[in-house]
């Protein structure tokens, strides 16, 4: 059951993220879909420098590569997929990414579209501050053909009321 959070004048706050409290360990969600473009791809090898071949050369790929087709970084899957969950469950609530373990399943191509199902694997309220608490998710991304492409396993401090 969301929680409604008010402002000093009653109104309640629409697109705030899950606090502590409804972070049920067994707790399953998604999101919403997003496709990963061209322009994603483009601005993502720009804006970070990654100018493998395998991103930046369409002549290596169709030539000497093991994957053929316009494959993405999965520091881009990642990104993006972690950019849908904020907009889904993290907005004034999730106050830092801890650590993670991942694993990249299959490439992931400009045109595919992603989704993320999460499950609350762990829930533990802080000692050391009582208004947050930590929250382990198992992040599984899928594609638009329910392929699993990515799996990860944040820990993040999220805020308690």
């Amino acid at each position: 059951m969301p929680l409604e959070i008010k402002d000093k004048g009653g109104v309640p706050y629409v697109g705030l993220g899950f606090h502590f409290a409804e972070f049920e360990i067994g707790r399953v969600f998604r999101t919403v879909n997003r496709t990963v473009t061209e322009a994603d791809l483009v601005s993502f090898v720009n804006a970070t420098g990654f100018t493998e071949v395998l991103f930046t050369d369409t002549e290596f790929l169709k030539n000497q590569s093991d994957i053929r087709g316009r494959v993405v970084p999965g520091a881009l899957v990642f990104s993006i997929v972690e950019g849908l969950l904020m907009q889904a469950c993290m907005q004034h609530t999730g106050f830092a990414f801890l650590e993670m373990n991942m694993k990249v399943e299959r490439p992931t191509f400009v045109g595919d579209t992603l989704h993320v199902r999460c499950e609350v694997v762990e829930a533990i309220e802080s000692k050391s501050r009582p208004d947050r608490g930590l929250v382990r998710t198992k992040n599984v991304v899928m594609n638009q053909r329910d392929e699993v492409v990515m799996e990860y396993t944040p820990l993040r401090f999220v805020k308690r009321l």
